[in-house]
């Protein structure tokens, strides 16, 4: 195994440590709609528990509006039963067709808990970075054990995985500050 394979694989988890942090921050509720505050509802759909885009059509037609329009009407009072039921704090308003779900503003309490919140889980994705670089450069430094990378090698490969650390950790920094403004944002 080479150093650039240790390389790419570094930043392939780093990448997804990243990717994680989005979908956790597009689950924060903000006040602005968004489908992903629903991703984690199921819904007893004949029998089955199944997610709530797998029963019905998810949109956001305004700012503060989900519409949910489920492909059979029999599971629209499942898919109310569900949405109360969620730890979000919707209600939903059905007509018997579709379902509106309004996202009301939330409080300075809440944005200031909800910036919390987001620090916390930008902090656990830091930290995620940070182990796969620690087990980067020990995997490194095994190789030059080994015999497999010079001294040199290992030096420019340990500058290099902790270039490519503190530029995932500017990136995880910079979608913080973007969530931190879209939370506080009145």
């Amino acid at each position: 195994m080479s150093a650039q394979t240790f390389l790419d694989g570094m930043k392939g988890k780093m990448t997804k440590a990243v990717e994680v942090l989005r979908g956790e921050f597009g689950k924060l509720r903000t006040g602005r709609a968004s489908i992903a505050l629903l991703d984690g509802i199921r819904v007893e759909y004949y029998g089955s528990s199944m997610t709530l885009n797998q029963v019905a059509t998810l949109s956001v037609p305004e700012n503060r509006t989900i519409v949910v329009t489920p492909w059979d009407k029999g599971v629209v009072p499942e898919i109310e039963k569900a949405v109360f039921k969620s730890d979000l704090g919707l209600t939903p308003v059905s007509d018997g067709k579709t379902i509106r779900i309004n996202v009301p503003p939330p409080t300075e309490e809440r944005r200031k808990d909800l910036v919390k919140q987001a620090k916390k889980t930008a902090e656990e994705a830091r930290v995620s970075v940070r182990a796969v670089r620690r087990d980067s450069i020990e995997g490194l430094k095994q190789l030059q054990k080994d015999g497999k990378l010079s001294e040199d090698e290992l030096r420019r490969s340990e500058t290099e995985v902790q270039k490519t650390t503190d530029q995932f950790v500017a990136q995880i920094d910079q979608l913080l500050s973007h969530k931190e403004k879209e939370i506080m944002e009145v």
